[in-house]
């Protein structure tokens, strides 16, 4: 078994799930959809992180709660120092928190060891970093079959899986390259394509245009908007930006570590538009 780091994140929680994408898309043809009402994919109660103690104790988290149903593009926004990075780490089975729980498809991350997170993180998470973080030496194809492969599928299938993620975000004529001879959106396409080729119940993306130009920015986000309404795939996405989070279903608007508001796109759009006029 092959491990290693990749922001914080080790390369055994890119590893394969199976059937994934059997849930049906929100229904949006209603307007609204009651979270009331809606089945969570990922749920936190009261969720708290505060690091060091004493005098040096800093709250990070200070009882956040919120729920993602299946089929939703949820954002995340705040300024910096708000706890978005600490709260994505805790979403992710990363980091344990200091009190409160988070719910993976009904399972509290908290009250499972370090091997059982491990294998929650290899089979029902994936992540999409604003680094790109892909391996320099391997090909956009070898990139996205490497979880599936380290996670001791066959080479062949393993490939051919690759080959049709690659397709799904519009890379299949740039399987053979490495990240060298491609654009940063390119980069992130791969990036997305291997996140989304272990199946995952939940997609984790951390300002995934962050070191993009604004139309890259843009396409890479409406691919996540697309995966949303054709996959029915559920995402978190944490950013700075407005106008990518213009095309989220719900924006959770994090300050000092709580919760200060939730809102619908159109509000949030609607203020920044208004703060640039």
């Amino acid at each position: 078994m092959i491990e290693g780091s990749v922001c914080g994140f080790t390369m055994i929680a890119l590893l394969p799930a199976r059937g994934r994408w059997d849930y049906p898309p929100v229904d949006r043809s209603q307007g609204v959809v009651s979270i009331e009402a809606a089945v969570y994919v990922l749920e936190t109660r009261g969720l708290r992180k505060a690091f060091g103690e004493g005098h040096a104790r800093v709250e990070a988290l200070r009882g956040v709660d919120f729920a993602v149903q299946r089929g939703e593009l949820l954002a995340i926004m705040g300024r910096s120092g708000s706890g978005k990075s600490t709260l994505l780490s805790l979403l992710g089975g990363m980091d344990l928190p200091s009190d409160g729980q988070v719910f993976l498809e009904g399972e509290d991350l908290a009250s499972l060891d370090d091997d059982q997170r491990t294998l929650m993180r290899r089979q029902r998470i994936g992540f999409v970093f604003q680094q790109f973080n892909l391996l320099p030496i391997l090909t956009a194809e070898e990139n996205v079959s490497l979880p599936l492969e380290l996670g001791g599928m066959a080479a062949g299938e393993a490939r051919r899986r690759a080959a049709a993620m690659l397709d799904l975000v519009g890379m299949s004529e740039r399987r053979d390259h490495v990240p060298s001879a491609l654009s940063g959106g390119e980069q992130q396409r791969v990036a997305v394509a291997r996140a989304l080729v272990i199946e995952p119940a939940i997609l984790l993306a951390d300002e995934p245009t962050g070191n993009l130009d604004t139309a890259t920015g843009r396409r890479v986000v409406s691919l996540l908007r697309e995966l949303v309404e054709k996959r029915g795939q559920t995402i978190v996405l944490v950013t700075h930006d407005p106008e990518v989070a213009a095309l989220a279903d719900r924006i959770v608007h994090l300050r000092d570590g709580l919760v200060e508001s939730e809102d619908l796109p159109a509000a949030v759009l609607s203020s920044h538009l208004e703060g640039t006029a």
